[in-house]
């Protein structure tokens, strides 16, 4: 990939960070699981995706895929124009990130546990 294919990125401080500009670009609470759907399962309508992302909002799925594709991280492809539908799938630079979604998904299995309730929950 080109210096003028990739993402701009400010990171403060001496030196350009790419693990601050990485982290900083998929730590929105609901990015990495619409990133691990779309590698699981391609492909997928709104609804469909809405179904899979269980507790997400119709406005923070909107607002979310709209951030990822302006990112570059996801594509939005019109199916249809009556009835309306596109569907939603990862870019090359999307499926790049699936070594950090499954290590991320790694060290979830092997560190934490289900909360009993959430005022257990560390999150």
């Amino acid at each position: 990939m080109t210096d003028d294919e990739k993402l701009p990125a400010w990171c403060s401080g001496e030196g350009w960070c790419p693990l601050t500009a990485t982290a900083g670009m998929i730590s929105k609470k609901w990015h990495p699981v619409i990133i691990h759907r779309l590698l699981d399962d391609g492909d997928k309508g709104f609804n469909d995706l809405k179904k899979e992302v269980s507790g997400i909002s119709s406005k923070v799925l909107s607002e979310s895929l709209d951030d990822l594709e302006d990112k570059g991280i996801v594509e939005r492809t019109v199916i249809s124009e009556k009835p309306f539908r596109v569907k939603y799938a990862l870019t090359e630079r999307g499926e790049g990130l699936e070594p950090a979604i499954n290590e991320m998904i790694k060290w979830g299995r092997e560190n934490m546990k289900e909360a009993s309730s959430e005022e257990e929950s560390i999150v």
